[in-house]
């Protein structure tokens, strides 16, 4: 019995001693490899990146939260690669940008495309940085729909509606739009509009009239919106990295801080994809989404 529980806590040892010996040799490998930005050591820069298109600003929102709040992080860069999104989604990160900058330098870099909402987040930073060739501007407002009545009736479809007003089912794939209904929606495009026309005056210490001037969806080419005062200067990443260095008071170099990257847990992944399947059918059922963005542009 004596022998047997002697092997049992060795076993257990060696067991407790491959563990800990695997958890350092891990640490020591994240520690000679992994990302040494996101070492909190010394002071920065902070870079938080906005690809594709806005749909959800909650992460974005974060980064730019946690930023403001960290004192290692003297500057932030706004590194933006997208062709707009959805209008919420484009105003709660402009507000999360317009809030960081009471506090700290916020420099918009403009990727290959920062467009409609893409360019709508960039307005109120303290400097934007645009590629010559960057497509960018886009100033405008977009709502979609879809008639599918004369395919319907080609198939020998018909849909009733029940609802308690008039405007209920407004854009619904199934009938012709009233007037009543068109005009009522335009009020919604040209309100929604005006709010980005002066996010842009505001943020760009622009004439409201001169924005509206340039507010008619049209792109412009990052060395076109310069000449417009859309951008301020033509530069890289690293070039508004490197600026953004100096507006925060860091000598040489900048080291870049990235925010941390973000755990994905099993329970989290199957909410946000049953939320973002939810949200693409009502989007789909009610044929029409009010959004800040250039067609035509791949994410």
């Amino acid at each position: 019995m004596i022998v047997r529980n002697k092997w049992i806590w060795i076993t257990l040892g060696l067991g407790a001693f491959f563990m800990l010996s695997a958890l350092i040799a891990l640490f020591a490998v994240n520690l000679i490899f992994g990302d040494s930005s996101e070492l909190n050591v010394g002071s920065g820069v902070g870079v938080v990146e906005v690809r594709g298109i806005i749909l959800d600003p909650q992460e974005t929102v974060k980064q730019l939260n946690d930023f403001a709040k960290d004192d290692k992080v003297k500057s932030v860069v706004l590194r933006i690669d997208s062709p707009g999104g959805v209008v919420g989604p484009s105003q709660e990160i402009w507000s999360a940008v317009k809030k960081l900058k009471q506090k700290k330098k916020v420099i918009a870099s403009m990727g290959s495309v920062a467009a409609s909402g893409g360019y709508y987040i960039a307005a109120p930073a303290s400097l934007i940085y645009a590629n010559p060739g960057t497509i960018t501007g886009s100033i405008g407002v977009l709502m979609k729909f879809s008639n599918l009545e004369g395919l319907m009736e080609k198939v020998g479809m018909k849909s009733f509606t029940l609802k308690t007003g008039k405007y209920k089912d407004v854009g619904s794939t199934t009938r012709k739009m009233t007037d009543d209904e068109r005009a009522m929606l335009l009020s919604v495009i040209e309100n929604t509009h005006t709010q980005f026309v002066k996010a842009v005056a505001e943020g760009r210490s622009l004439p409201e009239a001169k924005v509206r001037e340039l507010a008619d969806g049209r792109i412009f080419s990052g060395e076109q919106a310069m000449g417009y005062k859309l951008v301020d200067r033509l530069g890289t990443l690293q070039d508004a990295i490197e600026e953004a260095g100096k507006l925060g008071g860091i000598s040489g170099e900048p080291r870049v801080i990235k925010p941390p990257k973000k755990k994905h847990y099993l329970l989290d992944m199957l909410v946000e994809e049953s939320a973002g399947r939810f949200g693409n059918l009502i989007r789909k059922d009610k044929g029409f989404s009010l959004s800040y963005e250039l067609e035509g542009i791949e994410e």
